[in-house]
């Protein structure tokens, strides 16, 4: 891998990072913040997502998705579990995705394709790149005996 590519990757493994950290560590601040709202709005699979919204479920909900968005964030920045972290963050943003799709409009100018399917794609490429590597703690934990002892670990992390 070139410098340029190095470089390139690192940069957005950081930036999408900091866009998930920033997204999940302002619904956990704000103590008023539910996804209740998005998801009674669904208008795709809205039985589905209704049942997500009900009072015993949505608590776990909230938790998973404020939770969900700061650790994937913190994983992306630090260059750690990332391949882990970011098939789950894609997994994550498909179930953004389908609430707001009134197929084949997502919005009014997106077609299809709107930021969480970019996310999620972006997601995919760094854990089938294994962008943790680069610059990030993945390189060094892959080095550690326990990964050397268990390969499929190695695998999982990075």
């Amino acid at each position: 891998m070139t410098l340029f590519s190095k470089v390139s990757l690192f940069l957005l493994r950081l930036a999408t990072g900091w866009l998930m950290f920033y997204a999940g560590i302002t619904k956990v601040l704000n103590p008023q913040w539910s996804a209740a709202g998005y998801l009674n709005n669904a208008k795709t699979f809205t039985g589905f997502y209704q049942w997500l919204a009900q009072p015993d479920i949505l608590p776990v909900i909230n938790f998973i998705n404020e939770w969900g968005l700061t650790l994937l964030g913190i994983s992306l920045i630090f260059g750690m579990f990332v391949r882990l972290s970011s098939i789950l963050g894609a997994a994550l943003m498909l179930l953004y995705y389908f609430p707001v799709l009134e197929f084949p409009m997502i919005a009014p100018h997106s077609y299809i394709v709107d930021d969480h399917i970019i996310n999620a794609l972006v997601l995919i490429f760094f854990a089938a790149y294994k962008a943790g590597r680069v610059w990030g703690f993945d390189a060094w934990c892959v080095r550690l005996p326990l990964c050397a002892r268990y390969p499929r670990t190695r695998d999982m992390i990075g």
